[in-house]
């Protein structure tokens, strides 16, 4: 056969091969996009909003014909979370003021152009920072300043930026107690996600312990390892969730549940930690083809069940019940069976016992309760 030829057919074929994967790329990459611009939808339409609001207010309330800082002012306060909007609209106001007053001074003294615009943003940034400043307040200062004297060279205009500026943020506070409704379900989604990894990488272990996989153990470290950018997230969005039934009074009578979902992070994280411990140790004792008690992936799972029941739990309450009973069958489990030989064994038990504690904390037992709920050892291997 034509060599030639041959390579035709191959590229053919590769081709063929190709395209139902290149058009399946494209059609999810697509999907992302526009799941993306739908969850945005809500903050782009309250953006937007706002910023017309804002010039309105300012071009015909106040009475300035160029508002444009307002409807700047109340979009740069809205891209902020919204727990941090308060402090920011505060920031961004203190920070118009410095730099519309120093550049005032400089326009009144020593006029505009290179030399004054290299000194007027330098002082002002010098002096917000002085003054205890933030990232954006000094950025916003410098802005000021050379804005005052380069576009607004009268010096009797600059004062109108910063009621602009005050308007803005105004307006963006006003829009902000608008809460979406996402706002307060995230956490309680955001914690399911977590508990959910959480239970399919103590069964990735348990899998990879049994078969001795040292590719299923590797992958179960990892993704215990990369679990803690979950709990990031959890975090972001329990405090937003928080900020919101705080400021928002729309939303205030979810405050009880959110609260919560907030409260689950400490423990979470305490748990998070200890499975990341025993998921390394079980890897390594893979790695290094150490002897492990054939009961430890049996328990590992019953850790995962549990984990898992929580999970459930956050949306269906009575799963609250099954996860508290298989995690204290668990803790008694682990206070009955032998003391294992073996350095990752012994690391392993306890950190079991550990986790366990962790987790019934999540289902609202206390730390001294979930105590009695993991006995004693006779052997001193206590979980904590």
């Amino acid at each position: 056969m034509d060599p030639v030829r041959l390579t035709l057919d191959q590229l053919r074929e590769l081709r063929d091969d190709i395209a139902p994967y290149a058009a399946r790329r494209s059609r999810d990459s697509i999907r992302r996009r526009v799941d993306r611009l739908r969850s945005r939808s809500f903050f782009i339409g309250q953006c937007a909003l706002a910023a017309g609001v804002a010039w309105a207010i300012a071009r015909y309330v106040v009475g300035h014909p160029q508002p444009f800082f307002a409807p700047v002012a109340a979009m740069v306060c809205l891209g902020f979370s919204f727990g941090q909007r308060l402090s920011r609209v505060a920031e961004l106001m203190v920070g118009v003021a410095v730099g519309v007053g120093v550049g005032d001074g400089f326009v009144r003294i020593f006029g505009t152009g290179v030399p004054q615009i290299v000194f007027v943003v330098a002082l002002a940034m010098s002096l917000a920072l002085l003054l205890g400043a933030g990232t954006l307040m000094s950025t916003q200062a410098g802005v000021q300043a050379a804005l005052v004297t380069t576009l607004l060279p009268n010096p009797s205009a600059g004062f109108s930026r910063w009621i602009d500026a005050v308007v803005g943020g105004l307006v963006a506070l006003a829009a902000a107690t608008i809460a979406p409704a996402a706002a307060i379900s995230r956490p309680r989604q955001q914690a399911s996600a977590v508990l959910s990894e959480l239970s399919e990488i103590l069964v990735e272990t348990a899998n990879g312990l049994r078969s001795r996989a040292e590719d299923a153990a590797g992958d179960a470290l990892r993704r215990a390892r990369a679990s803690e950018s979950l709990l990031d997230d959890l975090r972001s969005a329990a405090d937003e969730g928080v900020a919101v039934v705080r400021l928002s009074p729309f939303r205030r009578r979810h405050r009880g549940r959110v609260q919560e979902i907030a409260d689950l992070v400490v423990p979470l994280d305490r748990a998070i930690r200890n499975i990341r411990v025993l998921v390394r140790r079980c890897a390594v004792a893979v790695w290094r083809d150490e002897a492990m008690p054939p009961e430890f992936p049996n328990l590992l799972e019953r850790l995962a069940d549990g984990t898992r029941l929580i999970g459930e739990s956050l949306f269906e309450p009575h799963a609250d019940v099954a996860a508290h009973r298989v995690l204290g069958e668990l803790g008694r489990r682990t206070a009955e069976m032998p003391l294992p030989t073996g350095l990752s064994a012994v690391v392993v038990l306890a950190q079991i016992r550990s986790t366990v504690v962790d987790l019934l904390e999540l289902t609202g037992t206390t730390y001294d309760e979930a105590r009695k709920l993991v006995p004693l050892r006779p052997d001193g291997l206590d979980e904590k």
